[in-house]
């Protein structure tokens, strides 16, 4: 449990989730949630497990992903500090296991809430029921622009965009990752992600090194990547 009087978090909390604004829902949450810290590339929830809680992210960020039957994954979007995953309300609310895998991208605070909360603060405390209403809202609009991206963007801007979306998730302009778990996450042949990479680098807008990507400039959607 969380001590009410831990100012921290209720600061973290009030900083990240302005709308959130009755303060006994404020206090329920501090009292009822259990803060957890977890170390870059924690497996949080696996796709095809129950979903034992809500979480409320402080700090860091949490890539949410599609596994299919063959094990391939799919990059869907990021939960940032003051977000929350929709999927998951969703299974809270009809006891359904989650479909979706949720990963720490980088060190992560968030405030677990016991599943058992959702419907109780749906009904006390409307700020929370504008919470709920407004997660599915910008989580469908994410789906909708994913679906977009896969079914009209060329694979050159596809890169671009995940780059600025990895880069401001992480705040950081230095990417450590690999050319092959780019692909898996946008579902890719890593000889592909290679060559445009390599492209982008010749174009002065990233330096390549080993398992790091760093960008030297913020890459433009409206700028073509040479071929």
């Amino acid at each position: 449990m969380i001590s009410t009087d831990n100012l921290h978090y209720q600061r973290l909390l009030q900083k990240h989730f302005p709308s959130i604004t009755e303060y006994n829902l404020i206090k329920e949450i501090l009292e009822y949630g259990q803060v957890q810290t977890v170390p870059a590339n924690t497996v949080i929830l696996e796709d095809g497990h129950y979903v034992k809680g809500i979480p409320l992210v402080l700090e860091g960020v949490i890539k949410v992903s599609r596994t299919d039957a063959l094990g391939k994954e799919l990059f869907l979007h990021y939960i940032n500090p003051g977000e929350t995953c929709s999927v998951t309300l969703t299974c809270c609310r009809i006891d359904k296991k989650s479909q979706l895998k949720s990963v720490a991208e980088a060190e992560t605070t968030l405030i677990n809430v016991p599943i058992k909360y959702m419907e109780i603060w749906m009904t006390k405390f409307p700020s929370w029921k504008n919470f709920v209403m407004l997660s599915y809202d910008q989580r469908l609009n994410q789906l909708i622009q994913v679906i977009d991206t896969i079914t009209f963007e060329k694979m050159d801007n596809r890169l671009v965009k995940y780059l600025n979306q990895k880069s401001k998730a992480i705040n950081s302009m230095v990417i450590h990752t690999t050319h092959a778990q780019i692909a898996t996450d946008l579902n890719a042949s890593r000889e592909a992600i290679s060559r445009l990479l390599k492209q982008m680098e010749k174009d002065g807008v990233v330096e390549l090194g080993r398992n790091k990507i760093e960008l030297k400039i913020r890459p433009d959607l409206t700028s073509e990547i040479s071929e």
